[in-house]
């Protein structure tokens, strides 16, 4: 059986991938269950990502172009012209899976163009380019996420406690991880960290997710509560706090996870640095400001029930935005794997993102 992957693979990882379909790691059932879900056609697979099986913008990314090849394969025609639109339909429906992480728009529209651009290519060697496209994207994430690692464990301290929130890790990228890459990398290099893991509610994504990873990445993880991080800052006991992105915009200002704009201030407040690691496919340079970002809005039901069990009074309504905007002001810094972005970010990500300058 065939089975598609990059060469060097990370221990820890989202997919499987083989010639008979694409088994997703529920990520719901992490840390107590290890359980592949199989998507064989792009309907699957955009069921999976709305309903947070997959989750993560790099690791979205890759899913949506896996499934547009999965869709690909099922197209019963024999014209370039008639797979051209039949996989445009395809891209339009992954692309309604979750709005917010820009990674998801940005990897449909590479490989929807990569078709495109083989002008003498049939359906058949079109979906060869298209799964060859796939696993680039996946290859050129988890070798950008290493690189953001070397280059942001320069940021943090030789010593100490590191802040994060909600998974930034392998299971929402191609592997390694943004944030939690970061964190690795410092931790391989001999730095003596130990990680706070905000539990990040309501899909406690770090507790459960960011916990397991850190645990097996063997780097001392301690889980708080989310009301917990100021009290902690405010004791000296966090030397510096970074976290993931769904989107940037060209100004700077960063959607993440809801709750990480509560951090930001906290940092501020406190005088601690507040970082930022994310590719460079999580930028949208046609979006001007964080006041452009779609916010998703999720059920309600995932604030109402934890572990299966209700936990408000019946009743009672509930408001769960899924992201929040950090405004540019907020972040010291910016890691890509281009370099280290700082302000003012409205010039500097413009000219990193185009190779005009380099990063720090």
């Amino acid at each position: 059986m065939k089975v598609f992957q990059p060469e060097n693979p990370d221990i820890i990882c989202a997919w499987r991938w083989t010639e008979r379909g694409l088994y997703l790691l529920d990520q719901r059932l992490l840390p107590q269950k290890e359980r592949y879900i199989p998507c064989r056609t792009w309907q699957e697979v955009r069921r999976a990502i709305r309903e947070m099986v997959v989750r993560g913008a790099p690791a979205i990314g890759i899913t949506a172009a896996i499934g547009l090849v999965l869709g690909a394969e099922r197209l019963k025609v024999h014209t370039r012209r008639a797979f051209l639109s039949g996989l445009k339909r395809i891209a339009q429906g992954l692309s309604r899976a979750r709005p917010t992480a820009v990674n998801l728009f940005w990897a449909l529209r590479r490989m929807v163009h990569r078709a495109e651009t083989e002008a003498d290519a049939g359906p058949r060697e079109l979906i060869e380019i298209l799964r060859a496209e796939a696993l680039s994207i996946w290859e050129e994430d988890l070798s950008a996420c290493r690189r953001m690692g070397r280059l942001g464990a320069e940021l943090l301290p030789e010593e100490g406690t590191v802040l994060t929130h909600c998974n930034a890790g392998a299971l929402a990228t191609g592997g390694y991880g943004t944030a939690l890459g970061v964190i690795r990398a410092a931790v391989e290099a001999g730095k003596r960290l130990s990680v706070l893991a905000d539990e990040t509610r309501p899909y406690l994504q770090g507790a459960r997710l960011t916990a397991w990873e850190l645990k097996k990445a063997g780097v001392p993880v301690s889980v708080i509560l989310d009301s917990a991080a100021g009290f902690l800052m405010a004791r000296g006991r966090v030397q510096a706090v970074i976290v993931g992105a769904d989107r940037i915009a060209a100004n700077g200002d960063t959607a993440n996870k809801i709750g990480t704009y509560s951090l930001a201030v906290l940092a501020r407040e406190n005088g601690v640095p507040f970082y930022v690691a994310a590719p460079t496919s999580t930028f949208d340079l046609a979006c001007p400001s964080g006041e452009h970002i779609p916010i998703e809005e999720r059920s309600s039901e995932e604030v109402h029930f934890c572990a299966g069990k209700r936990i408000t009074p019946r009743g009672v309504s509930a408001v769960n935005p899924a992201f929040d905007v950090t405004p540019a002001s907020f972040i010291t810094a910016i890691v890509t794997e281009k370099g280290v972005i700082r302000p003012p970010y409205s010039e500097n990500i413009p000219a990193v993102l185009s190779g005009e300058t380099q990063a720090s």
